[in-house]
């Protein structure tokens, strides 16, 4: 599951609705919004996160952390190291070898840490 898949299925538990109930709605068939919540399908294109955003009548605060979490649900995702240090090559390769043992916990303390890393992207 992903973050926006985690976020989509508390609102829509919350609202009390169905998938299917949903899924017409917004005009996307249940196959997709299952495929949605359980991070077997990527963002939603920005049309679709539009209609749901919509569907469930949020706005500001709770509007922008749905597209945040659509930005960050890439159920696959592919890092460039090239130009880097061996350690990060070494890193992003272990990471991915080893993704599926990181518990929430160790996977929340790396986030953490990296989220607190100043930001050296060129721009």
């Amino acid at each position: 599951m992903t973050p926006f898949g985690e976020k989509l299925r508390e609102l829509r538990q919350a609202r009390n609705v169905s998938q299917k109930e949903m899924a017409k709605a917004i005009g996307v068939s249940a196959a997709y919004l299952s495929a949605l919540e359980h991070g077997r399908r990527g963002q939603p294109t920005w049309d679709k996160l539009q209609r749901i955003i919509q569907y469930f009548n949020i706005i500001w605060d709770e509007a922008e952390e749905l597209q945040r979490l659509a930005l960050i649900s890439q159920p696959r995702v592919t890092i460039d190291t090239g130009g880097l240090s061996p350690s990060v090559t070494e890193l992003a390769n272990l990471l991915s070898m080893r993704i599926a043992d990181v518990d929430s916990d160790t996977a929340k303390m790396f986030i953490a840490k990296l989220k607190s890393l100043p930001d050296r992207r060129k721009r």
